[in-house]
């Protein structure tokens, strides 16, 4: 049984290849970048051919397959009338290629840069008396001239002058830009010379030592056959690309849709612009957008295939990978675009309603993508009370199950179709069955870095926690207008004072949501001395306080009484009760953490999140 293979490896003359470029036949797909070698490189490319020396090998994507259609553009340098339909795309050796076009093919100077980056135009000879010196250095005889073909001095005088055929047959420069079609070069320099028999005899030589290198030059070639799928095609461009700057899932479905006259750039950039008007939303990436129209454009297509007869274990999964994006139609994308935007939009209305109200303090930017995905779906039907319910159950085990900081598109993928079936009253989502958060994280958690983190700050502005000054409870507008962020209850400063270890201090039962103004009167002050500064300033009563104090989950005697341990023993029982109630499941308490644990060994874990 013979290997199957999506590839053929063979050789082409490098004359053949550049034609294939100058007529449009080899082409560019949109996505590669653009052309960027600078004029050391093209002049050490120059010469390796020259010595007939390897350059590497060139790869090429074989066209014709519908399912793997990219936008095409021509080499730079190349100019056509009209646009032809390419027979081959250019996958890997744009950079050689176009330097070799544009440096042997174009009669006119090549724009490039200077090993500063500066833009800058040059012609390039080659000098043929150190070309034939077999003990000279062949990059040596490579050289560049200005586009006026003038060498100046640093005063701006010209000290050398090339830019007539007299002036280069006399210096002994042959030009690049006809090293395959010369016969009219060596004729013009023969006559210079007035056919003098040396001149001609070292021409014989140059021309057999030099330009028969590149007449006869191979270049191996990888063909990838047009039968290559597309996900194929895209790994495998980004595997040979490694000089380049590695392209997106979107880059290159734009470059798909780039070929029906479709621009998704330009679409993405409305569809991000309403979603960026939401705080929440303002970190949501085009991949994150993506997947989401992945997950219902399979979800789709399996129901489809269901309704077809299909059984359900043979259907087609639903599934958000890169595979799935790159495999997205325009009629995919178009059919589910909007849903996907207004599930977005729902999206951060329900964050809101979580009270977590910035891309800052967003526990997952990634969970934010099912949420969508299945809010796309429910649209109206959210609203109710006992789908909102369990909305907010499924989000935060994720937040306090901690996961979505790893792999996640397989719970992506899980997360749809659960939710909606347990919406519907089938059973519990993998979500809700895998999360648990053990008692003791609450003693690492200092962060940022940690989702569960911003959980526990939103989860006490969401279940009511008051301001200690003004006694208000946290709204988005009373969030961004008193610039409300989470602070120390009992202050590092008075924690070091009194001994208090750190990472205790800096855990998140001594934490709690303020507003900016209210940590300031904290300042570094006992609890006991900046309550009954609050109380006076705000003219409020001990009971009050104290009623403020307990929507914190604080103990108000523990806090008034300076006593830190009493304090973090009871919020952290109060912590771990509001976090079961909002996971909707027992956490495990089990033995309690002596007070010299070696907490080093619960250090935050850098989980990926917003």
């Amino acid at each position: 049984m013979s290997a199957v293979t999506t590839f053929d490896s063979t050789k082409e003359s490098l004359l053949d290849l550049l034609r294939s470029i100058r007529d449009g036949k080899a082409q560019l797909p949109d996505f590669q970048r653009g052309w960027v070698w600078d004029d050391e490189h093209i002049r050490s490319l120059l010469a390796s051919i020259s010595l007939s020396y390897p350059i590497g090998a060139v790869m090429m994507l074989q066209t014709g397959n519908p399912d793997v259609r990219f936008k095409p553009r021509l080499v730079e340098g190349v100019s056509l009338s009209h646009l032809p339909e390419p027979e081959r795309l250019i996958l890997d050796g744009q950079q050689r290629l176009t330097s070799l076009f544009q440096s042997l093919f174009l009669d006119q100077a090549v724009t490039t840069r200077d090993s500063r980056g500066n833009q800058i135009k040059r012609w390039y000879y080659v000098d043929i008396d150190k070309a034939l010196d077999y003990n000279g250095d062949r990059d040596e005889s490579i050289i560049a001239l200005p586009e006026d073909r003038m060498i100046r001095n640093f005063r701006g005088e010209v000290i050398a002058d090339f830019s007539t055929a007299a002036k280069e047959y006399e210096a002994g420069l042959f030009p690049f830009a006809h090293i395959f079609d010369y016969s009219d070069w060596r004729t013009g320099y023969c006559e210079f010379w007035d056919y003098d028999r040396e001149r001609i005899k070292r021409f014989d030589a140059f021309e057999k030592e030099i330009i028969k290198r590149f007449e006869q030059y191979q270049v191996p070639l990888i063909l990838l056959r047009k039968e290559t799928p597309k996900e194929a095609v895209c790994q495998v461009f980004e595997k040979v690309n490694t000089g380049g700057v590695s392209l997106t899932v979107f880059e290159l479905l734009t470059a798909t849709y780039a070929a029906d006259d479709f621009s998704l750039r330009d679409d993405w950039a409305v569809r991000e612009k309403r979603l960026k008007k939401h705080a929440v939303l303002r970190t949501i990436q085009s991949d994150d957008f993506l997947q989401a129209v992945a997950l219902l454009a399979t979800r789709s297509k399996r129901q489809q295939s269901i309704d077809n007869g299909t059984p359900p274990e043979n259907a087609p999964g639903i599934s958000c990978k890169r595979k799935d994006i790159l495999r997205l139609s325009l009629d995919d994308y178009l059919a589910w675009s909007e849903a996907v935007t207004q599930g977005f939009e729902r999206a951060a209305r329900f964050l809101y309603s979580q009270k977590v109200f910035s891309a800052r303090d967003l526990p997952y930017r990634t969970q934010v993508t099912p949420l969508a995905a299945t809010l796309a779906v429910l649209r109206d039907k959210a609203e109710s009370a006992g789908v909102s319910a369990k909305l907010a159950r499924w989000y935060w085990c994720g937040v306090f199950g901690e996961l979505y900081g790893g792999a996640i598109e397989t719970r992506f993928a899980k997360d749809v179709p659960e939710v909606l079936d347990w919406i519907d009253g089938k059973g519990e989502p993998s979500t809700v069955l895998d999360a648990n958060f053990a008692p003791m994280r609450l003693l690492t958690l200092r962060t940022r870095n940690s989702a569960a983190y911003k959980g526990i700050y939103a989860l006490l502005m969401r279940d009511g926690c008051r301001d200690f000054r003004t006694g208000d409870s946290i709204d988005v507008q009373t969030y961004f207008d008193d610039r409300i962020d989470i602070h120390h209850i009992f202050p590092q400063d008075w924690c070091k004072r009194n001994g208090i270890d750190a990472r205790r201090c800096d855990s998140i039962v001594n934490k709690t949501p303020l507003a900016a103004r209210t940590n300031r009167m904290i300042g570094n002050n006992a609890p006991s001395t900046y309550l009954v500064r609050m109380q006076r300033n705000a003219g409020i009563d001990e009971a009050r306080m104290d009623q403020i104090l307990e929507s914190h989950l604080i103990d108000p005697l523990a806090l008034r009484l300076d006593k830190f341990d009493e304090f973090f023993k009871a919020r952290e029982a109060a912590l771990l009760y509001r976090i079961e109630q909002a996971m909707g499941k027992p956490i495990a308490r089990g033995v309690a953490v002596p007070e010299d644990i070696g907490i080093d060994s619960f250090e935050d874990e850098e989980l990926i999140d917003a």
